[in-house]
């Protein structure tokens, strides 16, 4: 069985997209994942599986659908992939707030448009690194005025994406490695 981390985009954010946790943890064990166990309330999920990452974002996105009546876009890595993501680190150096620094998990790899709407955007002191499906960004003054993360956290990229700070990034590989 592989460990996967399953990232559900968008939920608990306010009053909108409603996903109680212990819920969603009962959920997914019913539809037959083991040691199911989530991370803040966020949509941090990780599992453990004989189904493929595709096959398990299917099934977490009906699931959801059909239990709480959400439409919810879910982007998952295999626990080596996100080990990966943590090795890599491009921008550790200097990223020296964890709140202030998101990893945006993608569905596909972005395209050339895509990077230079994200260039154009990002202004200094800001930076973001590109990684095959990741995009490591630094936000030193915050995310609230960033026209990056705006663009990052938005449907306008043209594939799933939901981005998470360094600090649960990290805490996601601890607990797939448990």
């Amino acid at each position: 069985m592989a460990r996967l981390i399953v990232l559900l985009r968008g939920v608990n954010l306010g009053s909108r997209n409603r996903v109680p946790m212990p819920a969603l943890r009962g959920l997914l064990t019913e539809a037959g994942f083991d040691g199911v166990g989530t991370y803040v309330q966020s949509g941090n999920v990780v599992l453990s599986t004989t189904k493929t990452p595709v096959q398990v974002s299917k099934a977490v996105e009906r699931a959801i659908a059909e239990a709480f009546g959400l439409d919810i876009a879910v982007v998952v890595r295999t626990r080596s992939e996100l080990a990966k993501v943590v090795d890599r680190n491009p921008l550790g150096k200097i990223a020296d707030d964890p709140k202030r620094y998101q990893v945006s998990f993608l569905g596909t790899k972005p395209n050339r448009t895509v990077l230079r709407k994200l260039e154009a955007a990002a202004v200094p002191p800001e930076q973001f690194v590109a990684s095959g499906r990741e995009i490591y960004a630094w936000h030193p003054a915050g995310v609230a005025r960033s026209k990056l993360w705006a663009l990052l956290a938005g449907r306008d990229l043209g594939v799933t994406a939901t981005a998470r700070n360094w600090t649960t990034v990290t805490k996601l590989l601890e607990l797939a490695d448990e």
